[in-house]
């Protein structure tokens, strides 16, 4: 018990996030923002995998990895442009992007 006191009061905390700060030109974002929102809007709820993969096939030139693209959604995300949903299936969680406008649909519940 007191080896575990000392192991819980030794571990530091984790820090907090700041705001994300994107370095790209006003300009470059809108085409960003507005194209991914596009996405999300036509095809939403939708997976950051699947997001990508629209994103490809459009052919947006101004995001250069999947990993910009996350911080552009965390950056949507802090402005309330869009939000992010967990889908419980089971002991699997998958998380999904859709606009606020979008109602989140419901399972059909089972009869008793």
């Amino acid at each position: 018990m007191f080896g575990t006191t000392v192991r819980c009061l030794a571990k530091k905390s984790k820090p907090k996030m700041g705001p994300v700060v994107l370095n790209t030109p006003p300009e470059q974002r809108q085409t960003i923002t507005r194209t991914l929102f596009d996405i999300i809007k036509e095809h939403g709820p939708i997976t950051v995998a699947n997001t990508w993969e629209r994103v490809k096939e459009v052919g947006l030139k101004d995001l250069t990895s999947k990993n910009h693209m996350k911080i552009v959604l965390r950056w949507m995300r802090e402005r309330q442009k869009v939000r992010l949903v967990c889908n419980h299936v089971g002991a699997h969680k998958q998380f999904l992007y859709t606009t606020w406008f979008t109602k989140p649909a419901t399972p059909p519940k089972k009869p008793s």
